[in-house]
């Protein structure tokens, strides 16, 4: 029986999209059309998957107009600001771990023995299958996608149901560059049908970006296999500005990390710690800066801040600072200055809570919404022991004019990616890993292709003239 699911759009609640579950047949005839392209695409040279890549990523170009706005009504963010994820964090890291991906590959040669001929070859997995969110839906797929064909992979890509739309978007860039059939497919999948899939033993490995409880589901999936999945999970990232913080530009920066997104970002900064001596010049600047975003549809030119992407994630985020004012905190932002905020809709207005401590689910759990806890502590140690204060750590932040100290203070926090006087930023030159329940494995840099790759040995002993 067919099975059809829908797409309401967060910016009127309307019925966007209607797409259809894959059927039992429709994934084998993916997963054999899978293996079967792969064995040839993975003996192609990487310059010529070079030049196939790059095409792909042109189609986005031409096509971002279109593409920014059905992102838009797909999951909310500002049409003003959805362009910029295909022409600036698409484009980068498709681009670079293009371009990086000869070297990266390149053979293993150890000291010369006299006699043998020795090398390692790192070989693609085979299929990989990526399972990519609605938040960014195509930062947090490129990450995989395009290095996992770079290294002679075929991908089956599943997007969230949000963001179908995205996942066709693939297949019509990979059509337009010439990509052989096979090599990259999508399909639309239930929960119970994605685990069927993983079950499949040509499925080599799993790349999934998305919630904790979703990563502890794909964990246990994969377990009964012997193969990898790289896990991309939650965080609540942390900030602390030091008492030589540049005031000005962390305050702008850390509003930006904040709200941008709506706060739907893993890496999106959600504690902040202010050193006594500039706590409240800094809260003053953060909440007049807040006070500026205007809440709207997000078709609208003028809009700054988005709907959330169901009533539901917002209802979740008002019941944490609910919570946290019982306790004890203080909001700072008046909800009557934001007239589209209106309670049982995605529409939430951008909250600064002050007053607030680690008692408080919304300082311990992860919102992903536009608000934020601000804390004053007396030192860096204070601001270590709270930063480490989580079973998260993805990104931490550190807002200084003394890089040597951030280098000293990064070392002793728990957390994957450790920035000075910057946030919510992924450099595709660098790692992006998270350690505790933000997840497991690297994406990105020349390491991204050791989890795509299997390393096998050549251990020749040359026969003697």
């Amino acid at each position: 029986m067919e099975q059809v699911f829908q797409v309401v759009s967060p910016a009127d609640g309307s019925v966007w999209a209607e797409r259809r579950l894959a059927e039992d047949k429709e994934i084998e005839r993916a997963l054999a059309a899978a293996e079967r392209a792969q064995k040839s695409w993975k003996a192609r040279p990487v310059a010529e998957r070079a030049v196939i890549c790059r095409k792909a990523v042109q189609y986005f170009l031409e096509h971002i107009d279109a593409i920014a706005e059905e992102l838009s009504w797909q999951m909310g963010r500002p049409v003003r600001y959805t362009p910029f994820e295909i022409s600036r964090g698409f484009q980068e890291r498709a681009r670079y771990m293009i371009d990086i991906a000869e070297g990266a590959l390149a053979d293993i040669w150890p000291e010369e023995q006299a006699g043998f001929r020795r090398f390692i070859r790192r070989e693609a997995l085979g299929t990989v299958l990526v399972l990519a969110p609605w938040n960014y839906p195509y930062l947090t797929s490129v990450n995989a996608v395009v290095p996992a064909i770079m290294a002679g992979n075929a991908v089956i890509l599943k997007h969230a149901q949000q963001t179908p739309l995205c996942a066709e978007r693939y297949a019509k860039a990979f059509e337009y560059a010439g990509l052989p059939a096979g090599v990259f497919q999508y399909l639309h999948l239930s929960h119970e049908q994605v685990a069927a899939v993983i079950a499949d033993a040509r499925i080599a490995h799993v790349a999934f970006t998305g919630s904790v409880e979703g990563g502890r589901a794909i964990q246990q999936a994969v377990s009964r296999r012997f193969i990898a999945a790289g896990l991309e999970l939650g965080g609540k990232d942390p900030a602390y500005v030091r008492a030589d913080a540049p005031l000005e530009h962390s305050i702008e920066n850390l509003v930006d990390g904040t709200f941008f997104n709506s706060g739907q970002s893993c890496c999106g900064v959600e504690r902040i710690y202010v050193h006594e001596r500039l706590f409240d010049a800094f809260v003053e600047g953060f909440v007049e800066m807040t006070k500026q975003y205007v809440l709207g549809n997000p078709l609208l030119p003028e809009t700054t801040l988005g709907p959330m992407v169901r009533a539901s994630a917002a209802a979740f985020a008002r019941g944490q600072i609910e919570e946290a004012l019982a306790k004890g905190a203080r909001a700072l932002i008046d909800l009557q200055s934001f007239p589209a905020h209106r309670e049982g809709t995605p529409y939430m207005a951008p909250q600064v809570l002050i007053g607030v401590d680690h008692s408080m689910r919304f300082m311990a759990e992860e919102s992903f919404a536009p608000a934020v806890g601000i804390m004053s502590v007396k030192d860096d140690a204070e601001a270590v022991r709270l930063m480490n204060d989580s079973r998260y750590g993805l990104t931490a932040s550190i807002w200084s004019d003394d890089a040597d100290q951030a280098v000293r203070l990064g070392e002793q926090l728990e957390t994957g990616t450790c920035y000075l006087n910057r946030c919510d930023y992924l450099d595709p030159a660098l790692a992006w890993t998270g350690v505790k329940d933000s997840g497991r494995g690297c994406t990105l840099s020349s390491l991204g292709y050791e989890s795509l790759t299997r390393p096998k040995s050549f251990h020749l002993k040359l026969p003697e003239i």
